[in-house]
C-alpha cells in the first residue's frame, strides 16, 4: 500500500435526500447512511447544583447575507494524489478537491478542505462534473450549512473571564486569574481533575478576553500532548505495534488520522473528553496500522486494543471538534 495512504475519523456531510438525518461521524472514505437519531445530550452537562450561567459575549458574528456565495477556496496544499476542479453550476461555481479510487461510484464528502468528490478510476471528468451540477443545489446547501455552523459554534458559551468554565478530561474546570502563581497550574490534580477545579492562569487580574484564551490554550495543549504521548505508549506497548512518529493537530472536523507509513495525527481538543473517549481514538488510529480500512476486520483490531469500546464511539459520534470551545 503506498505510503501516502491515509484514514481519517471525520464529521462527514452524507448525502440523504430523503432524509436530513445523517450521522455526525463516520469514517472517509466511504460515507454510510444512519438512522434517525435524537439530538444528543450535553456532553459536558453541569453539576445539578450549578446554576445556569449567562453567555459571554460572542467571538464571531453571523454574516446576514444568507444567500451569498459560499467560499469554496483552493486547499494549499492539496491532498497527496487530488487534483482541483472547478466547475459552472446554476447556485453558483463550486471548487472541490477530486480524488480517484477503486469505489464504485461518485461520494460527495464535505471536508476541512471544502466538497471532496471520490470518483472511480473509469468515470471521466465530465461525467464527474455533471454529477456535481446535478447535486450542486445539495452540495451548495450543505456547505452553506456547514459555514454557518461552524460559525454559530464558534460563538462559544465559554466566558474568558475569572468564573468562565472549560470542559477538560470530562470534568469542568472554572478560569482563575490574579493569583500569585508564575506559571499555570490546575488546583486539583491535572490527571484526575474534578469539577470545579480552578485553572490558575499565570496573569493578572486584569487580563483581557484574548490573553485569558490564549493562556487557557496552551496549557490544555500542553496537557493534550502529555496525556495523548503516555496513552500512546500504553497502548504501543501491550499491542506491540509501532508507529513512526505522531503529533497534535487543530483541525476543524477530524479527531485524528493515520497513514500507512505510521504517522498519526490527534486533534488537541480531545482533551477535552473523557479519558475513555481518548483511549478510543488512539485506539482507533493504531488499528489502522494493521488495517488501512475501516472492515470487520479493522474493528476486531480496535476490540483487541481497546475492548468493550462501543460505548465511547457511540459518544463521539455524537460531536464534532467543531462543537467543543473555539480559541
Amino acid at each position: 500500500m503506498p505510503s501516502t495512504d491515509q484514514l481519517e475519523l471525520l464529521f462527514d456531510v452524507q448525502d440523504s435526500d430523503a432524509s436530513a438525518d445523517a450521522s455526525p461521524l463516520s469514517a472517509s472514505p466511504a460515507p454510510r447512511k444512519a438512522p434517525a437519531a435524537t439530538p444528543p445530550a450535553p456532553l459536558f452537562p453541569p453539576p445539578a447544583s450549578s446554576a445556569p450561567k449567562p453567555a459571554g459575549e460572542p467571538l464571531l458574528t453571523l454574516s446576514p447575507n444568507a444567500a451569498a456565495r459560499v467560499p469554496t477556496p483552493c486547499p494549499d496544499p492539496l491532498p497527496p494524489g487530488a487534483r482541483w476542479r472547478e466547475v459552472d453550476t446554476d447556485p453558483q461555481p463550486i471548487g472541490f478537491v477530486l480524488l480517484r479510487s477503486r469505489r464504485r461510484s461518485i461520494g460527495f464528502v464535505i471536508t476541512d478542505d471544502g466538497l471532496r468528490v471520490t470518483a472511480p478510476n473509469w468515470v471521466t471528468l465530465a461525467q464527474i462534473d455533471d454529477a456535481v451540477r446535478e447535486k450542486s443545489r445539495w452540495i451548495v446547501a450543505k456547505l452553506r450549512e456547514w459555514h454557518t455552523r461552524k460559525q454559530q459554534l464558534a460563538m462559544a458559551h465559554t466566558r474568558w473571564q475569572a468564573g468562565g468554565e472549560l470542559p477538560y478530561l470530562g470534568k469542568r474546570i472554572v478560569l482563575g486569574v490574579g493569583g500569585d502563581s508564575r506559571q499555570t497550574r490546575l488546583s486539583g490534580d491535572a490527571e484526575a481533575p474534578a469539577d470545579g477545579d480552578t485553572l490558575w492562569l499565570a496573569l493578572p487580574a486584569d487580563a483581557d478576553q484574548g490573553r485569558i484564551r490564549d493562556a487557557a490554550q496552551a496549557w490544555l495543549q500542553q496537557r493534550a500532548g502529555a496525556w495523548f504521548g503516555a496513552r500512546l505508549a500504553h497502548f504501543l506497548q501491550i499491542s506491540g505495534l509501532k508507529i513512526r512518529r505522531w503529533r497534535l493537530s487543530s483541525a476543524a472536523t477530524r479527531w485524528g488520522s493515520c497513514t500507512s507509513d505510521g504517522n498519526i495525527m490527534l486533534n488537541w481538543r480531545l482533551i477535552h473528553f473523557a479519558p475513555a473517549i481518548i483511549d478510543y481514538v488512539i485506539a482507533h488510529e493504531l488499528a489502522h496500522l494493521r488495517e488501512m480500512n475501516h472492515s470487520q476486520d479493522f474493528w476486531r483490531e480496535v476490540g483487541q486494543i481497546l475492548p468493550d469500546f462501543e460505548d465511547a464511539k457511540n459518544v463521539l459520534r455524537r460531536h464534532d471538534p467543531a462543537s467543543l470551545p473555539q480559541f
